[in-house]
């Protein structure tokens, strides 16, 4: 299915202090409109660009929420990440001028397209945009090293207490409720993500429904202990 795209401006979106650098006036924001010049639409489900792709640009996602994925040795799915609005996605294809992995929209999306090479000019001229790239990828390196002393010294609570206290200070600055959400993601897929087995998963959030931690209703989240949630976090979280 091909994207719907229209015009953007940075300049006039709320999310622009999520994505964009801090120290950009008004000048600043009108040369960058000139740069992310279009919005995608995405559909539940729908691929915004997938393994082997040749790279061309980032992606500012402004509304949604999507995965990222790798195949598995033998063909499963490997889940990578969860990215929401005001995040960046696509920094996969910088390395090797392709991407490595599939990004999928779990809900109906919209992203704004930065195409890398004109971000790559006016980081030449804004070195404040140069460091927030940087930043930006440094952020994904800390996160990647975050997961794999995740996945290897975490006990299955501590895993998923992990992964709720990351997503609820994620929607947090986003303006969303600390106390309750809606998981855009499967269970399934947080397994894959958490590397636990799905039944894993659904007794885990089982265990501390019955322990009043949260009050699980399908996909609605409610928490209500907070302090013992934060209190099954073994090491802090990468955001």
């Amino acid at each position: 299915m091909k994207a719907e795209t229209f015009k953007v401006a940075c300049s006039s979106c709320n999310l622009r202090e999520l994505c964009m650098p801090v120290g950009f006036d008004q000048n600043d924001m009108h040369k960058l409109d000139e740069v992310v010049t279009t919005r995608k639409k995405i559909k539940q489900g729908d691929l915004l660009f997938e393994n082997g792709e040749t790279f061309t640009s980032l992606y500012a996602i402004r509304t949604g929420f999507f995965k990222t994925s790798v195949a598995s040795e033998d063909g499963r799915e490997q889940v990578t990440g969860f990215q929401m609005a005001g995040e960046i996605i696509g920094l996969d294809g910088i390395v090797n001028d392709h991407h490595t992995c599939n990004a999928v929209a779990l809900e109906d999306a919209e992203v704004c397209v930065m195409p890398f090479d004109h971000i790559e000019d006016l980081s030449r001229e804004f070195p404040v945009l140069q460091k927030h790239v940087h930043k930006i990828m440094s952020r994904e390196i800390v996160r990647e090293n975050g997961m794999m002393m995740l996945l290897g010294n975490m006990s299955a609570e501590e895993r998923l207490a992990n992964f709720l206290v990351n997503l609820i200070q994620r929607l947090f600055a986003r303006g969303q409720s600390q106390s309750e959400f809606i998981l855009r993601m499967s269970r399934e897929e947080i397994g894959s993500y958490l590397g636990l087995k799905l039944e894993t998963v659904s007794r885990t959030f089982s265990k501390y429904s019955e322990e009043g931690i949260i009050e699980v209703k399908q996909r609605h989240i409610k928490i209500l202990k907070p302090d013992a949630l934060k209190q099954l976090v073994k090491s802090p979280n990468c955001n």
